[in-house]
């Protein structure tokens, strides 16, 4: 009677905290606070509300996907998981920051909680091949699953920025190499050091399956200052992921491309420019290209033209869940910007990744469960079911508590 109890109260707590908005916040948003106002109190108070609202909205959202997909081990693992961080993160619902212990007792909450979500990618990821090698493929239900895993991964991006930025600015986790960091924002990141290692470690994972991996050329045009080398103030883990997706994919295209040919291996190059809305990076392969019809497939999570990878497999795997490209666009948009794909069949792939040049304009794009995303499952259009900072009315510049 019990549990019973304490499971409805549970779903009281999702439903009513999935009836707030999640609060977006610029890049701009985020420096300031952690580099002027970083006041440890000021950022429990805001995510202790923040958060819940946030897995609150997935986890309403969650329910809605066919009872055959939900019912997978990996998925019914991952809702698991979910449950368990919300729980968590409601112990500190009402709990007084002048409490001498409250502060360090949920900064270690946090930590356990990112770290348990570690791997809900992969896991979630697995849930959707076991569905398909059960069900196989519906027009309708891939549709939908495509909807829910871009908001989805966009909350959980979301989830672990707000995290990493609390317990970077107030743990014992800062990063030494880094200390200029704000949290986990560079204030004058180097794009062009960032490409250079994203392609060095996709080098090194290229080598591990084939005997060799073609050069690097790069270049950089700075249209705002053109004898200086490109800054911006992002997230360079997350300009790393966008990138390193993107050499995987180009370099196991230009080595299987020319597997049969004697001829060196073509650079990838890589073109660095800065105006003055748009920050750009492009990758061009000569790895043969995709033909038009099958550029939208590259970003279904259902698709993939790799044989897929075993979860319990130490090596990493240089391609196979279907899930790299689609994340990387995921993490280009959640600041505003895109990741486009260009191609020529026979010739090569052109991907361009669009930034914002200013961290005022770089707000976070975050999915809102309301009545325009429940129609979008029932098959009618969807609309304004994603955050519009333009119209939010909340003052969330000083991370202040707002419900």
């Amino acid at each position: 009677m019990r549990l019973y109890a304490y499971l409805l109260n549970s779903s009281a707590k999702i439903e009513y905290y999935s009836r707030f908005s999640p609060s977006p916040l610029s890049i701009k948003q985020f420096l300031e606070f952690g580099r002027d106002n970083a006041c440890e109190k000021t950022s429990y108070m805001f995510l202790r509300k923040e958060l819940p609202v946030r897995l609150a909205n997935t986890m309403r959202e969650v329910n809605l996907l066919p009872d055959r997909l939900l019912s997978q081990p990996s998925v019914r693992l991952v809702q698991k998981w979910y449950m368990q961080s919300f729980l968590e993160l409601l112990e500190y619902e009402n709990r007084n920051p002048d409490d001498p212990h409250a502060l360090n007792d949920f900064l270690e909450a946090l930590i356990e909680i990112r770290n348990r979500h570690n791997d809900v990618v992969p896991t979630m990821a697995q849930g959707v091949i076991e569905y398909k090698e059960k069900f196989g493929f519906d027009p309708f239900v891939s549709s939908n699953i495509q909807y829910f895993l871009d908001r989805f991964y966009t909350n959980r991006i979301s989830f672990r920025m707000l995290i990493n930025q609390h317990t970077l600015l107030f743990g014992n986790d800062t990063n030494p190499a880094h200390p200029k960091h704000i949290g986990s924002i560079d204030p004058a990141c180097s794009v062009a050091d960032v490409v250079t290692d994203a392609y060095e470690t996709a080098k090194m994972l290229c080598e591990q399956y084939y005997p060799c991996a073609p050069k690097l050329n790069i270049k950089e045009f700075n249209a705002k200052a053109p004898t200086k080398p490109i800054q911006a103030v992002y997230v360079p883990s997350h300009l790393f992921h966008m990138l390193f997706e993107l050499f995987k994919n180009a370099m196991r295209a230009t080595v299987e491309h020319y597997e049969e040919s004697k001829d060196e291996l073509p650079p990838i190059k890589a073109k660095v420019t800065l105006g003055k809305e748009d920050l750009s990076v492009k990758i061009s392969d000569r790895g043969g290209g995709v033909p038009l019809r099958k550029i939208d497939r590259l970003f279904n999570y259902t698709y993939s033209t790799a044989p897929t990878p075993s979860l319990n497999s130490k090596r990493v795997p240089l391609a196979g869940f279907g899930h790299g490209l689609p994340i990387s666009r995921l993490y280009a948009r959640y600041f505003q910007g895109d990741l486009q794909l260009y191609s020529m069949e026979g010739v090569g792939t052109d991907a361009v990744i669009y930034l914002k040049a200013l961290s005022s304009e770089s707000f976070e794009r975050l999915p809102v469960f309301n009545k325009s995303a429940w129609r979008h499952y029932q098959g009618g259009p969807g609309a304004d079911d994603w955050s519009n900072p333009s119209k939010e009315p909340r003052d969330t510049s000083k991370y202040k508590a707002k419900r």
